[in-house]
């Protein structure tokens, strides 16, 4: 997609949508980091991304074919690609907890990556959204 500034007054409410669901991104990231969970099993599991996703998937088709969609399917393909990440490290590390207790230090390392890249992709496109620009896939 091309970055294009021009907002047309259709586009306020969504954008006012991408930033509520930014926002319940980062709560769901932030209870991660500073609560018993971790922040990819908060993410995923906690309510405020859940929220996120849903209103996502159906306010998306509202933006189809301006600049804000690529923000809708940014958001969307990111809590899928942690979902599915997450299984990925979840399995590699149980047969490995398991066999050879090397399955937690693939766990801790695997999954604190994970959060970071869901902090640095929810960061790099809620600034694109500020900044009023597509963001790529």
């Amino acid at each position: 997609m091309n970055d294009v500034t021009v907002v047309r007054d259709s586009d306020s409410s969504l954008i006012t949508t991408l930033h509520v669901t930014y926002a319940l991104h980062a709560v769901g990231l932030a209870i991660g980091a500073f609560g018993a969970s971790t922040i990819v099993g908060s993410f995923i599991f906690g309510w405020p991304s859940i929220i996120a996703v849903i209103v996502n998937y159906v306010k998306r088709g509202e933006a189809r074919g301006t600049w804000l969609e690529s923000h809708f399917a940014w958001q969307i393909s990111t809590f899928w690609q942690a979902v599915g990440w997450s299984l990925l490290i979840g399995l590699i590390g149980l047969p490995l907890v398991l066999l050879l207790g090397l399955g937690l230090l693939v766990w801790a390392i695997g999954f604190f990556a994970l959060g970071v890249w869901a902090i640095y992709r929810i960061t790099k496109g809620w600034l694109r959204l500020k900044e009023r620009q597509a963001i790529g896939n």
